[in-house]
């Protein structure tokens, strides 16, 4: 089985760190990096080429909305999940490319793992496949 690289990005330490505790505790995911901002995502994400970015919505500088568009955009997107404290139904997930929303409060190992599964990604993760 193959190790999905989680990118943890909240603004709020303890949120990070909650976070990074949860991927810890789910099977086959890891986390590679960090970052308190959708700026730094963007610059932490192109060095650690994360398969899974968790994004928290509310970032100082850009929002987690603009950083997903922007990931997104790249030529080796990761899979982007938000992680927010507001309803799913407040959150246009879709729009801005993310595969999923899960609540702050939801957010477990058998959630992450869910949410992955859910997006086709059981497989190799892209990162972790050799090149040919």
């Amino acid at each position: 089985m193959n190790v999905v690289r989680v990118l943890v990005v909240d603004d709020e330490k303890i949120f990070r760190r909650a976070m990074t505790d949860v991927v810890a505790e789910t099977d086959g995911f890891v986390v590679v990096g960090t970052a308190p901002s959708g700026v730094d995502s963007l610059a932490a994400a192109e060095a650690v080429q994360p398969d899974l970015v968790l994004m928290d919505v509310n970032l100082p500088g850009i929002d987690g909305i603009e950083a997903t568009r922007r990931l997104r955009a790249a030529d080796r997107p990761p899979v982007v999940l938000l992680v927010s404290t507001y309803d799913e139904a407040e959150v246009d997930y879709i729009s801005c490319g993310a595969a999923g929303y899960i609540t702050k409060s939801a957010f477990d190992p058998d959630r992450l793992a869910e949410a992955w599964a859910a997006v086709n990604h059981d497989s190799a993760p892209e990162s972790s496949r050799e090149a040919t």
